[in-house]
């Protein structure tokens, strides 16, 4: 009887809000996947602190979405870069964990797991380190030398940093993570694994959340967006474009570093809705 009973039961339909806003007199911007552009990354955060220094609002955030490392030219000097900004006042500054992330603190404590680092590219922050992986990938004695390498030569602060990264932000209408989130389960209790790694199961489903979830890890031409998710992995790294969602009430932009002709600007538009396919781990 009691089974009867729970399986009619009407099931909770979770929809997110149709005009998703963030609280009043708050503004956010969630930057993408950098990927070791820490050519882009700085004039990004530059047009962000200088739009934060003209706009009135009495909590200014920025949420960094994780992939910080591998894949671009300078994971170290990124790392350096994020650490350093934290000494920036009236700014909160929140630091997500990518699956990159995951991976580099892995090899640091399991040198075995280097091979499979570096084949999504761990060796491109090995290199900015002056590293390289062994000759012989697979033998343990040889990555074991790379790994204590490495950890001689990354910062305590560096160290401290990737260990301290969060899982998620949730704000106003909007949850943060770096990969998306399982559908079906509620946002307060997605496992670590899916926020840091989860791709075609949230991607391809149509179950909506309460929240909109902000997103990278899965790379797309432009900004994708609509009534579930918005995704703003742009493929730093190889499309030389690196973009941040800008929030603010019921507001929605995009402010986005480009290297077009050995030049990087900056521009700002305002959000389209768009339905790009994007591919990549």
């Amino acid at each position: 009887m009691i089974l009867k009973l729970l399986k009619s039961r009407p099931r909770t339909v979770l929809t997110p809000p149709a005009v998703p806003v963030v609280p009043p007199g708050m503004l956010i911007w969630a930057i993408g996947d950098v990927h070791g552009r820490l050519d882009l990354l700085k004039p990004l955060v530059e047009a962000i602190l200088i739009d934060a220094s003209e706009t009135p609002a009495d909590r200014k955030m920025v949420i960094f979405l994780g992939d910080y490392v591998d894949r671009g030219p300078d994971s170290r000097g990124v790392l350096q870069y994020l650490v350093d900004l934290t000494s920036f006042s009236g700014i909160e500054w929140r630091f997500l964990k990518g699956n990159h992330e995951e991976a580099m603190l892995n090899f640091l404590v399991d040198p075995t797991t280097g091979g499979r680092w570096c084949e999504y590219g761990g060796d491109a922050t090995l290199l900015s380190y002056g590293l390289r992986p062994p000759n012989l990938r697979h033998r343990a004695e040889g990555w074991a030398r790379v790994s204590a390498d490495l950890h001689h030569k990354m910062t305590a602060s560096e160290r401290e940093f990737l260990e301290n990264l969060e899982l998620s932000v949730s704000i106003g209408d909007y949850f943060f993570a770096h990969a998306g989130a399982r559908p079906g389960q509620p946002l307060d209790r997605q496992s670590q694994r899916d926020l840091m790694w989860i791709r075609g199961s949230f991607l391809d489903s149509d179950v909506a959340f309460n929240k909109v979830v902000v997103h990278g890890h899965t790379p797309t031409p432009a900004v994708y967006v609509d009534q579930r998710r918005i995704g703003v992995d742009t493929k730093a790294y190889d499309s030389d474009m690196l973009t941040a969602l800008r929030l603010k009430g019921e507001n929605r932009s995009v402010v986005q570093a480009i290297l077009e002709d050995k030049i990087v600007h900056t521009r700002r538009q305002m959000l389209a809705e768009k339905t790009e396919a994007g591919a990549g781990r």
